[in-house]
């Protein structure tokens, strides 16, 4: 009897579809734009096109769009897609678009007119009786200036920003409302695109919106960084950390798209550092990109180097997907082995705007960045930029922190805007009408070619030149300076007026700011700009070089031991004992130093 049983559970284990996942510690979703759902009636087509797609990527997961720019997929084909799917062992959830047909740009919802509220209660209705799991692409903003939001606007007396904020927290209730009286069941999740530093002026109300929603997605889609939004790439790990801090256990994964990408290489790189900072799923945008061929365009020069992610490994004829798949195969070799990420916690209060995307260009010169939405107190360093201002009680919360010995580092942009409430506590003074060009940074090194920067002055004895800022060898500034308040440090760092010189600063001057910024961090990186370090809590750390060249770098790692191992390859690498930092108040523990050697946008993982 025992035996027949058995034999009954396995046949019905076989006849269930499996959701269990491909990957270890992460699973792949592709998004399906409306119009092609629309075609998944013809079985027949579905079958052949999903058939290309699955033989080169393994997909967990489907996200079927109801609606987009106008359109609506056929009920049919809602439910035939789900059939097909179901059928094949993928799971599924729905998604909408709420964007209307527009003139060649995007056209978003006003989300005032009657008829329009009307139109997204429909659509979220409609979604909800065939999904028990709404994924809202991220057109849900507001950029409409017709005749009825500026009439609206102007009646309100309030700014665009205060104006979008306040109808789209509206919209979110009707959405959610919506899709919840016709399905209670109904889980509604709005996916945020990558651009968070401007989300206030367009309508996202992440601190309410986070409540509002029965979860958050993230955009992590970086590409090419002379595009439209210049984006760093570092920004794909920084974003899903910010959001997860915002709404933990509710964010549910990234979003990586091949829009403006111009090296494969690039598009492994979004899905690494989405997963790297522990997303649970990474969502492909879309169906019909991932079954489009990989142009030879894409191959990148140092390409047959050793890279991390090897264009042969794809075969004769690659694709999108083959791309992803390679990614995803090297990810779940590495994800299984990571704790939960560390790095320098950088305060940046929700909705706040200043030094726009200033931590994804510090993560790309080396320093592990932890974006939180509340004050860090307690942490041993805090990072605070200028969108720290929007805390009416920052210095206050400084104050607390210096007090109890901890440090805390200021940007220049952050001291030009609280410089007056500042002075309880330092006297510093910094003029945006100020400039000077530098190039020589004392015992740090010189930068290849010369710097503009708002300079920040302070009273001799007062506060102390850390790093100089010279220019012509008989002028300068402080680049990096600090003062003692009680039991603390406060340090103040220069922030040239370009982002960009950010990777021009020598490496001294570079490894000088690392080992300022990373008090209370087991690990720290030495060398040039462009590489990351991702730091974990289980004595694991990830360093990754997105260079167009090989390059030595250092790892430091506080405590006695004398060996790092490579957790993928196994090699074992020797430490020296790493000089004393040397700086004032504190107590820096014994260290090792260990030299390593990354190739062209390649990473390699440690443990310690």
């Amino acid at each position: 009897m025992k035996n027949k049983l058995f034999l009954w559970a396995c046949l019905l284990c076989l006849a269930l579809p499996a959701f269990a996942g491909h990957y270890n510690g992460f699973k792949v979703a592709v998004y399906i734009t409306a119009h092609d759902v629309d075609k998944m009636t013809n079985t027949q087509w579905l079958d052949s096109v999903w058939s290309g797609i699955s033989s080169h990527l393994a997909v967990d997961k489907v996200y079927i769009e109801s609606y987009r720019d106008g359109f609506f997929a056929r009920p049919e084909a809602l439910e035939a897609a789900k059939k097909f799917f179901q059928s094949k062992g993928v799971a599924y959830g729905g998604g909408v678009t709420f964007t209307q047909k527009g003139d060649g740009h995007w056209a978003t919802f006003g989300h005032v007119a009657a008829a329009e509220k009307a139109q997204v209660k429909k659509i979220a209705q409609y979604t909800a009786k065939h999904f028990d799991e709404i994924l809202l692409d991220d057109f849900f903003f507001n950029s409409d200036k017709s005749p009825v939001n500026t009439a609206a606007k102007d009646k309100s007396g309030l700014s665009w920003t205060d104006f979008r904020i306040k109808v789209m927290d509206e919209a979110a209730k009707n959405v959610v409302g919506s899709a919840h009286a016709v399905n209670p069941k109904c889980k509604v999740i709005i996916k945020y695109p990558n651009w968070f530093e401007h989300f206030p002026a367009l309508g996202f109300d992440l601190g309410q919106e986070a409540k509002t929603f029965d979860g958050i997605w993230t955009g992590t889609e970086t590409r090419m960084p002379d595009n439209d939004q210049h984006l760093q790439t570092y920004e794909s790990y920084e974003i899903i950390r910010y959001f997860n801090n915002i709404a933990p256990g509710r964010n549910g994964g990234g979003w990586i798209d091949t829009g403006g990408m111009r090296y494969a290489d690039l598009y492994a790189e979004q899905a690494w550092l989405t997963l790297w900072a522990k997303a649970p799923e990474c969502v492909l945008f879309e169906f019909g990109s991932v079954q489009r061929p990989a142009p030879e365009r894409w191959k990148a020069a140092w390409q047959g180097s050793g890279t991390s992610f090897n264009w042969n490994d794809m075969g004769a004829k690659p694709t999108v997907g083959s791309i992803a798949s390679e990614a995803f195969k090297t990810a779940s070799k590495v994800v299984p082995l990571l704790g939960k990420p560390i790095g320098i916690k950088s305060y940046k209060p929700i909705g706040s705007v200043g030094d726009e995307n200033l931590q994804s260009f510090l993560g790309m010169a080396g320093l592990p960045i932890e974006m939180v939405p509340q004050f860090p107190t307690g942490a041993e360093t805090v990072l605070l930029t200028a969108q720290a201002a929007y805390d009416k009680d920052l210095v206050a919360k400084i104050k607390t922190q210096l007090k109890a010995g901890k440090e805390v580092i200021l940007t220049s942009g952050l001291v030009r805007k609280i410089q007056d409430q500042l002075a309880d506590l330092v006297e510093l003074r910094a003029n945006d009408g100020d400039k000077g060009f530098i190039d020589d940074f004392g015992r740090f090194g010189k930068s290849k070619e010369k710097m503009l920067i708002t300079p920040v002055k302070y009273y001799t004895n007062d506060a102390w030149e850390d790093i100089p800022a010279i220019d012509k060898g008989v002028y300068g500034w402080a680049f990096l300076l600090y003062a003692r308040y009680e039991k603390g440090l406060l340090w103040v760092l220069t922030v040239p007026d370009s982002y960009a010189d950010i990777y021009e600063l020598p490496v001294g001057a570079l490894n000088r700011i690392r080992t300022v910024a990373s008090a209370g961090l087991p690990v720290r990186l030495e060398g040039p700009a462009k590489v990351s370090l991702f730091a974990y809590d289980n004595h694991t750390f990830i360093v990754e070089s997105f260079l167009d060249h090989p390059v030595d770098v250092s790892v430091v790692v506080d405590g006695p031991e004398s060996i790092i191992t490579d957790a993928l390859s196994g090699e074992k690498i020797n430490g020296q004992i790493a000089p004393s930092p040397h700086i004032w108040l504190r107590n820096s523990p014994a260290a090792k130093a260990y030299g390593l050697t990354l190739k062209p946008h390649s990473f390699r993982v440690f443990k310690y």
